[in-house]
């Protein structure tokens, strides 16, 4: 167990963590931990004091779980695609993949350090998603149409918890830091399949449209924006991201679980 890797990945999506942590300082945080390297009980004393900051309560734990199946899912795809021989070309492509592999694999690392021994154990995936995308690693287009999907439903999955979050302010906060690169993401991978950064009406783009219910919505607190605007339905979407709950995010994953 690198340490010194661990909180700099964390760091990295959660530029706050040691202000959320019991130990204000960065300092007094490697103190303890060299205390308890020492003694051969590191990895259990990091996984207790993230724990008591991020995973209070079961439903907090719940959604932190939710997340980092998600999290799971998205770090096997991208490691798994820049494994692929031939797969994706040298270039933008593969250095926009690269980062979003280091981005991931920090999100599951930075949400297993906050569940413990409450995380859940990483599952067996069909990346084929039951046949539907059966060249997905060796097609670039079929990668290309997967990884949107995964990032769009990625955003949206994080927006439906919000809510759920409200009652642990620090654990909200890193979610929705996540979900911000998460969205970046998204942007970066349909600008590289020739599409809009942000998603119009409820087009599915080849990719399951499940991925996109609701998202063709054009009332925003009770309010009609294209009748109250004179705007079109295309341009009035693109302006909004709605939330998927997470019945409809786990129906959109569970093809993917072997």
């Amino acid at each position: 167990m690198n340490l010194q890797n661990i909180l700099n990945e964390i760091e990295q999506v959660d530029a706050d963590m040691y202000e959320r942590l019991d130990h204000v300082s960065r300092r007094h945080v490697f103190s303890n931990f060299l205390k308890k390297a020492m003694a051969g009980a590191a990895p259990v004393a990091f996984a207790a004091i993230l724990n008591k900051s991020y995973a209070q309560n079961s439903s907090v734990a719940d959604v932190l779980n939710f997340a980092l199946l998600l999290e799971y899912l998205e770090a096997e795809f991208y490691n798994k695609g820049l494994a692929a021989s031939g797969l994706i070309p040298s270039g933008a492509g593969r250095t926009i993949y690269t980062q979003i592999a280091k981005h991931e694999n920090a999100h599951v690392a930075l949400l297993q350090s906050a569940l413990g021994g409450a995380a859940i154990a990483k599952p067996a995936f069909d990346l084929t998603y039951k046949g539907a995308f059966a060249d997905v690693l060796t097609n670039y287009q079929t990668y290309l149409a997967v990884s949107q999907a995964l990032e769009d439903t990625g955003v949206r999955a994080y927006k439906g918890q919000a809510g759920a979050l409200i009652s642990a302010p620090a654990v909200l906060t890193v979610a929705l830091q996540i979900h911000s690169v998460e969205a970046r993401h998204a942007a970066r991978v349909r600008m590289l399949r020739g599409q809009k950064g942000y998603i119009v009406n409820a087009d599915s783009g080849g990719v399951p449209a499940a991925v996109y219910a609701g998202e063709d919505n054009v009332t925003q607190g009770g309010v009609n924006l294209v009748s109250a605007t004179g705007y079109s339905m295309a341009r009035v979407t693109e302006a909004f991201d709605e939330p998927l709950t997470k019945a409809q995010v786990l129906a959109i994953a569970t093809p993917f679980l072997a």
